[in-house]
């Protein structure tokens, strides 16, 4: 299987508060020069830890979570991508170093949840199988790609669909087989995109309203045909598609309910 590193975007430093007042200006029209020309460098900001780790910082909240990510499951060392199709601890990095292509993951939000889909540069989302071992093999996300971010107490833990919380077994693989966070299954969340990146990039224009009548309506707009210029949103009762969205099949979900009008163009 063919790897396809995952590009990630320039990080770009804010310059911590000035001291002096004399150098306030130039400082400022440094960095926005920086900003224009796309300077990526770790030493024109951030702090010790994000230098540590080649200028991958750690999400201490779920809106960071998004676009180009690691999973930090020890001290310099990252969850690591096989080409079987599991996932094991990384080699142990030097500081001043970032993961390795192999180690970074695309996380998207799963709309209206706490939840997020973890994307391999294979192009297969991650999942836990029957045995509780992750793994990415799956071309679509359903119920069991989703994982729940836990924060608590200055600490972070992955919850897989399982119920069981992302860690390390003996054998150096990565699993979901404990109900209880420990310190086996605390990890760090790191990002290197813009710390100003809009939360809801990777989130598609029709989900973005909130509500789900919204959304429904923005899909029909999107895939209906047309042909007497009518829109025919289902009138059903829609009260489960609440549901289907905290459940992950708010789009099957749509679907069916777009056959039954016998006007979409992708459906049966």
């Amino acid at each position: 299987m063919e790897y396809s590193m995952v590009k990630g975007g320039k990080l770009l430093f804010k310059g911590d508060k000035k001291k002096s007042k004399k150098h306030k200006k130039a400082k400022k029209r440094k960095h926005e020069d920086e900003k224009e020309s796309g300077s990526s460098s770790v030493k024109s900001g951030g702090d010790k830890d994000d230098v540590k780790h080649g200028g991958w910082w750690v999400c201490h909240k779920m809106e960071e979570i998004t676009g180009n990510i690691c999973i930090e499951i020890g001290p310099q060392s990252y969850v690591s991508a096989l080409d079987n199709g599991l996932f094991t601890v990384g080699a142990l990095r030097d500081e001043g170093s970032g993961p390795a292509p192999e180690e970074i993951l695309m996380a998207l939000r799963i709309l209206d949840t706490e939840k997020v889909s973890l994307k391999s540069g294979f192009g297969k989302y991650l999942s836990t199988d029957e045995k509780g071992k992750v793994q990415g093999r799956s071309d679509a996300i359903g119920v069991r790609e989703q994982w729940e971010p836990i924060f608590q107490d200055g600490k972070m833990a992955i919850l897989g669909s399982n119920g069981c919380f992302m860690g390390v077994d003996e054998e150096g693989d990565i699993v979901c087989k404990s109900k209880t966070a420990g310190p086996a299954e605390f990890v760090q969340v790191r990002s290197n995109l813009n710390r100003e990146v809009d939360p809801l990039a990777n989130v598609p224009l029709e989900e973005r309203g909130g509500k789900v009548y919204d959304t429904e309506v923005n899909y029909v707009k999107k895939f209906q045909s047309f042909q007497d210029r009518k829109l025919r949103v289902n009138q059903d009762d829609r009260s489960h598609l609440k549901k289907a969205k905290r459940d992950g099949t708010l789009h099957e979900v749509m679907l069916d309910r777009r056959e039954k009008m016998k006007a979409d163009r992708y459906c049966k």
